[in-house]
């Protein structure tokens, strides 16, 4: 026996969330339905205002509501200092996490040629331009340390240094408080390779 048309149609909706399979979609359908219309409407009317109210700022990429972000529209950013992450996500956690005064720029996604994503859907002649113009003195290079990360890494500072501009890498190794017990082979050989004196 099949739900009505219209549940079926919200649990279908619901699956569009990443990690969020046929059963996990139900339970949120008849949560909402059940127990919290209120909730569904609220959710509705800011999703709707969110999709249609929010688009990438124009300098770094990242979402928001205005033509540029707020880190981009301030003055008390180090616009010689460019820092380059995959989704805005990574913008807040860099944000919360760290005392970074420079500007972002956003590639909404890594080079993956088996995905159709090259340089272009990045945006990487937005971000080439922004090096043409000769503020930026560093690239930092924030991508994720999975193969596709480092290779748009990789790209990124050939650019950047094609350009005479300095470039360097997150430091990706040992978390703090980890014992080598514990850490992956991957990650310790990358933690090895890349120590520095103390």
């Amino acid at each position: 026996m099949g739900y009505s048309p219209l549940i079926d149609r919200l649990v279908e909706s619901l699956r569009c969330l990443p990690g969020v399979g046929p059963k996990s979609a139900q339970r949120m359908a008849f949560h909402l339905l059940e127990r919290n219309r209120e909730g569904a409407l609220a959710l509705s009317d800011n999703l709707r205002q969110a999709v249609e109210g929010i688009g990438n700022c124009r300098s770094c990429r990242t979402l928001t509501e205005h033509d540029q972000c707020s880190l981009c529209a301030s003055d008390r950013r180090d616009r010689t200092v460019l820092c380059v992450v995959e989704t805005p996500a990574d913008v807040l956690v860099l944000e919360k996490a760290t005392g970074f005064r420079g500007l972002y720029f956003v590639l909404m996604g890594h080079l993956s040629p088996l995905d159709g994503i090259g340089p272009k859907e990045l945006g990487m002649d937005l971000l080439l331009d922004r090096l043409d113009q000769g503020e930026i003195v560093e690239v930092i290079l924030a991508t994720n340390a999975t193969v596709e990360g480092e290779a748009t890494a990789h790209y990124i500072s050939q650019a950047a240094r094609s350009r005479g501009i300095r470039s360097t890498r997150i430091a990706h190794g040992v978390p703090l408080g980890g014992e080598l017990e514990y850490i992956d082979g991957g990650t310790l050989s990358h933690a090895f390779a890349d120590r520095r004196e103390t």
